[in-house]
């Protein structure tokens, strides 16, 4: 009793008058919306990110980028565009997200008339989504593949096999004394992936999918399955899921590297890896591959790094969190390489034939070349467990932050409705996206999932991003976007994001939109080539997510009154209930726009929490007498 007492005593008495009426009793949870949800803990939203942006495309793409396009002198490009294009985008898409505790798609209450831009956005992801566990899939048929102690893509002789079928181990037992032509063979990987896992053979082509392949249709459905339970809870759940989704693949990239640079011939492949060729600088086409590598390995664009900082608290530290993910991202892409090309050195050196025989990108990496190679280790099931293992945590990680953008964005739409019920939203969501899905687990499945790949996020999601830098810094306006910033974080961005925002970033992103237009190569899967009809389909899939945005601003036009350049000045304001979704961090224009707002001087429930002035105070009260004296000089003139 007497101890209750005493915490009762402990315990401030606040005056009501002084009570804003979105304050909670708490400490650092207040600071953000309790009806949406918020990070529950320091590192949730940095391991998040972490988890994100280091996917699928480090481990099968970084590296064969690099060394077809110059080896370890393609670093030079590689860092010039990650501090052009990579970190300046990656800064503003936190910065907007952490500003306004908004989705993809309620965030363009900054300006209504490009609300099409978020529209896009969604489109997107939603196609990137359906493919990307599709590939989770394939890594989990591995990975009960992988549970045995004989792998079944080690030996030809199965029924899937064919003529063509050279095993390894006969090349070895044979190659003492004259070399073997592998050139008219086909590995017992490469046939266990086409004919036994894909069962490719059962279709002609994209027109003719087949049966369905029921053992792949369980896969993706366990896979949809692990991502509904994990964001079952949205970022309260995936938050902590993420603690062992981000960090234990790691452990296992540093396990593979160990192996593989003590591996025989090992060095060969590093070498074939980093040796630099400074001629190949003078080609633009390396510049762009190291641009297009940046832009979609960091994931801008697609909402999910939006998403996710709008879960932070107002004050958080993103000007650090944007170095730590995307050089820690660089850094994994770089190992990652050393990981696959020693592996690939010791295969080369064991077949006999040159690395870059045996060097592939893309599935042709993960599911033919990488498990040949653990078929020649020893305890080759325990490697390639653990191979396969990561990729499964790289990729549902990715996946959590592409579901946590469809569901965050559609429920800030409709919070009255789709708050209360966000488990069964997703739910809804995982189930709809499933059954879209079932057309990639057919025998011509891998046809449709190339056509995704190729399209869904090509040069539409250009435009998005390109359309977003230029509404943010000439529509919204650099200046204030700035502030915005600086009352979050209490100091402004320097000229280096000013300049990159402004003109760099934009400019490189033209010219990557322009270079794939220019350069516009129709899909094909090893030599099938796809028909017009298919092309056709897969750039209205880029086209759609572009008309957005034009559909959109006819939307946001209609709704407004007056001239139509009236209504289209009325649409391109922010809207009035735009800024931080607390009252307490209103301050300035933003104070008491929020409806229903009971609080006009928030700075009193500052001075409540934290007992005096605290320094983002003092900031906020430079950021409102910056802005008094721009409204006088605007009225002098």
């Amino acid at each position: 009793m007497q101890q209750v007492r005493q915490q009762h005593l402990r315990k401030p008495v606040t005056p009501d008058l002084l009570v804003s009426p979105s304050s909670q009793d708490g400490d650092l949870g207040s600071e953000c919306p309790e009806d949406r949800g918020n990070w529950t803990g320091r590192l949730d939203f940095l391991l998040s990110c972490i988890g994100y942006c280091v996917g699928l495309g480090n481990v099968w793409r970084f590296p064969y980028r690099a060394y077809t396009n110059g080896g370890g002198a393609f670093l030079v490009p590689y860092f010039i565009m990650l501090a052009i294009c990579g970190i300046p985008i990656f800064f503003m898409e936190l910065s907007l997200g952490q500003f306004s505790s908004l989705g993809p798609l309620a965030v363009w209450k900054i300006s209504p008339l490009f609300k099409g831009v978020g529209m896009g956005t969604i489109l997107i992801v939603s196609l990137v989504a359906i493919y990307y566990n599709m590939i989770i899939a394939y890594v989990l048929f591995y990975l009960f593949a992988s549970l045995t102690s004989d792998l079944p893509w080690q030996h030809c002789g199965n029924w899937w096999n064919t003529d063509l079928c050279l095993d390894h181990h006969v090349i070895k037992a044979g190659n003492n004394t004259l070399p073997v032509n592998i050139s008219n063979t086909v590995s017992p990987s490469e046939e266990y992936w086409s004919r036994y896992v894909l069962h490719i053979q059962g279709s002609s082509g994209i027109g003719d999918p087949g049966r369905i392949r029921w053992n792949l249709c369980l896969c993706l459905l366990l896979s949809w399955t692990i991502v509904y339970l994990c964001i079952l809870k949205g970022v309260k759940s995936s938050g902590k899921v993420v603690y062992f989704t981000a960090t234990f693949p790691y452990l296992i990239l540093v396990m593979l590297l160990i192996r593989g640079v003590t591996l025989e011939g090992a060095w060969k492949g590093i070498q074939f890896y980093l040796t630099p060729q400074f001629d190949h600088l003078l080609s633009s086409k390396v510049w762009i591959e190291a641009a297009l590598q940046i832009f979609y390995s960091l994931g801008v664009g697609f909402g999910g790094l939006l998403t996710f900082a709008s879960y932070n608290t107002f004050h958080q530290n993103i000007y650090r969190d944007t170095f730590i993910v995307t050089l820690g991202n660089a850094i994994t892409s770089i190992l990652a390489g050393f990981a696959i090309f020693s592996v690939l050195g010791y295969m080369s050196q064991e077949l006999g034939v040159p690395v870059n025989q045996v060097a592939k990108a893309g599935p042709g990496l993960a599911f033919v070349v990488y498990p040949q190679a653990m078929t020649m280790l020893p305890l080759s099931p325990f490697w390639s467990f653990l191979f396969f293992f990561m990729l499964l945590t790289l990729g549902l990680d990715s996946q959590f932050a592409f579901m946590e953008t469809i569901v965050t964005a559609v429920t800030d739409e409709f919070p009255y409705y789709l708050r209360p019920k966000k488990a069964s939203f997703s739910a809804v969501i995982c189930i709809a996206l499933f059954l879209m899905g079932l057309i990639l687990t057919t025998e011509g499945g891998m046809y449709w999932l190339v056509l995704l790949d190729d399209y869904s996020a090509g040069f539409g999601l250009m435009v998005v991003v390109i359309t977003t830098c230029l509404v943010v810094t000439r529509v919204y306006g650099m200046k204030r976007f700035c502030r915005d910033i600086q009352m979050m974080l209490g100091f402004k961005p320097g000229p280096y994001f000013r300049a990159c925002w402004m003109v760099l970033s934009p400019a490189t992103m033209m010219a990557l939109l322009v270079y794939n237009i220019v350069k516009y190569q129709p899909s094909e899967y090893g030599n099938y080539r796809f028909p017009t009809w298919a092309e056709v389909l897969g750039i209205l899939m880029g086209v759609l997510s572009c008309l957005m945005i034009p559909m959109g601003m006819v939307v946001a036009v209609l709704q407004e009154e007056g001239t139509l350049w009236e209504r289209v000045q009325q649409a391109s304001r922010p809207a009035m209930d735009w800024g931080p979704s607390l009252e307490e961090n209103r301050t300035g224009v933003y104070v008491a726009s929020l409806a229903g707002s009971q609080s006009p001087k928030p700075l009193m429930v500052h001075m409540r929490k934290y007992g005096g002035i605290t320094s983002y105070e003092n900031t906020a009260i430079e950021v409102d007498r910056e802005m008094e004296e721009d409204d006088e000089e605007e009225s002098m003139i």
